[in-house]
């Protein structure tokens, strides 16, 4: 039998190491700075932790690839950063963002670990999960305390179980429409909570942009995100639910270089990736016809955007390539 060591890596394991070395990278640069410019002394300690977990993340990875013979990938540098560049985000803004940030990572790692076969590579997706694990403990208490965590709806509980007894738990369209679901509202307070977080990102890294095209992306953007926001909001308030707030007062006025357009543009298109997936989620747990289908229109547009986002990158030669499936065809013309 193979030592598990000796065993080459899978696709998925592949993608998986690939993934989490550009996003640590990126992770690096973004709480660099937010470390620097931070001023709440409860907060410092949990960017310390963030950046220390991403280090430690790359030299694993580093020490993985190098045994592969698999090319590092370049992803982000301190050359992404403006170290001494003014604060663009509050300190509260930050705490909610690497909250979010650890969702996605507990998703990711969740992920890969259960696709992973190689000892090694689902030990190291252990760790990034932990990491996540306590990295949403340590924002959530702290938000706890300071009285800015957004909690989710409360609605009654049950009286009994009941069972779906008619098709009109479906519709949705005309006639009399049912309430919503307690699955519904979560998706719909988790949709609007991260268009929230991602319309304030984008909107700080529009101030700073310093490529016009880039400027008029993110914009747009941040347009996209409102009209969403209000849409998903609407469907709450007609069931006298409360939305969550808005980040918006968390983004400060500075317009200064922090973070390079290449960085920027690569953060925004893993937001609306991750978007993406959360639309699809959502429509899976929405029996509610017109909820389905308000999801569903609102994805080919968010998806359009995410092309017209990577065309901007691979024009501008900022768009790092995932491994590949061999071209048998061109080698074989070779």
């Amino acid at each position: 039998m193979e030592k598990q060591s000796e065993l080459r890596l899978t696709v998925a394991e592949m993608s998986s190491l690939w993934a989490q070395y550009i996003n640590d990278t990126i992770a690096i640069c973004v709480n660099s700075h937010f470390l620097m410019k931070a001023t709440d002394p409860e907060v410092r300690p949990i960017i310390e932790f963030t950046l220390s977990i991403a280090k430690g993340n790359i030299e694993i990875l580093e020490n993985v690839f190098t045994n592969e013979k698999f090319p590092i990938p370049i992803g982000f540098t301190d050359k992404d950063v403006l170290p001494g560049a003014p604060k663009l985000f509050s300190d509260t803004f930050v705490l909610m963002y690497l909250r979010q940030m650890s969702i996605l990572a507990m998703a990711a790692s969740s992920a890969a670990i259960g696709f992973g076969t190689r000892e090694d590579v689902i030990s190291f997706h252990k760790r990034v999960l932990n990491g996540a694990v306590k990295l949403q403990d340590l924002t959530r208490e702290l938000m706890l305390k300071e009285g800015t965590y957004v909690r989710p709806p409360f609605i009654s509980t049950p009286d009994k179980v009941d069972f779906v007894e008619k098709q009109q738990f479906l519709t949705g369209f005309f006639g009399k429409k049912r309430s919503l679901t307690s699955v519904e509202i979560s998706h719909l307070f988790i949709n609007i909570q991260t268009n929230a977080i991602g319309k304030a990102l984008i909107t700080g890294f529009a101030q700073i942009a310093r490529n016009e095209e880039v400027t008029q992306y993110l914009k747009r953007g941040k347009q996209i995100a409102q009209k969403h926001i209000e849409i998903f909001s609407q469907f709450l308030i007609k069931e006298d639910l409360p939305a969550p707030m808005s980040w918006d007062s968390a983004v400060l006025d500075s317009t200064a270089s922090i973070f390079s357009d290449k960085l920027m543009m690569f953060h925004t298109s893993a937001m609306i990736a991750a978007g993406i997936g959360n639309y699809g989620m959502a429509i899976a747990a929405s029996p509610r016809r017109d909820l389905g289908a308000r999801y569903a229109s609102l994805l080919p547009e968010i998806s359009l955007y995410a092309e017209d986002g990577a065309n901007i990158m691979i024009k501008h030669g900022w768009l790092e390539e995932p491994p590949q499936a061999d071209d048998r065809d061109q080698l074989i013309d070779k």
